[in-house]
């Protein structure tokens, strides 16, 4: 695998979100993948995790960018850390923060099998303040 195969993972991962395609953003995991976002469950397998895309792609999601700044890869596993911006109608950024990837190789195809986000925006308390 190369740091251009990663690219355009990552590209087609931000495609299916572009054109609301869940399904096609969740085929892009391993069989037992697993999603960990922030503020929420793990959440695993192909089913779940275009649910979940589902799910936020109808709520405000319309675009992701996705920055990779390290690549470690070893074999049929590849480590990549890096930066992603969610977008909402009119290139809004709603959300921005960091991610931890494993991919595993799967029949010849570079797959997502654990997907850690988690969101560089403050937290919000109950009462509308930022929570420390």
């Amino acid at each position: 695998m190369s740091r251009k195969e990663i690219d355009l993972a990552n590209l087609r991962l931000s495609a299916a979100v572009r054109n609301g395609d869940a399904a096609a953003a969740a085929a892009l995991y391993t069989e037992d993948g697993k999603l960990l976002p922030t503020h929420a469950d793990f959440v695993t397998g192909h089913g779940a995790i275009q649910g979940f895309f589902q799910a936020v792609i109808d709520g405000a999601l319309k675009g992701l960018n996705i920055s990779t700044l390290e690549l470690d890869i070893q074999e049929d596993t590849a480590h990549e850390m890096g930066t992603y911006e969610m977008i909402a109608e009119g290139g809004v950024v709603i959300d921005n923060g960091k991610f931890i990837v494993i991919w595993n190789r799967v029949d010849g195809n570079w797959l997502l099998h654990r997907d850690m986000i988690n969101t560089s925006l403050p937290a919000i308390s109950a009462e509308g303040r930022i929570a420390v």
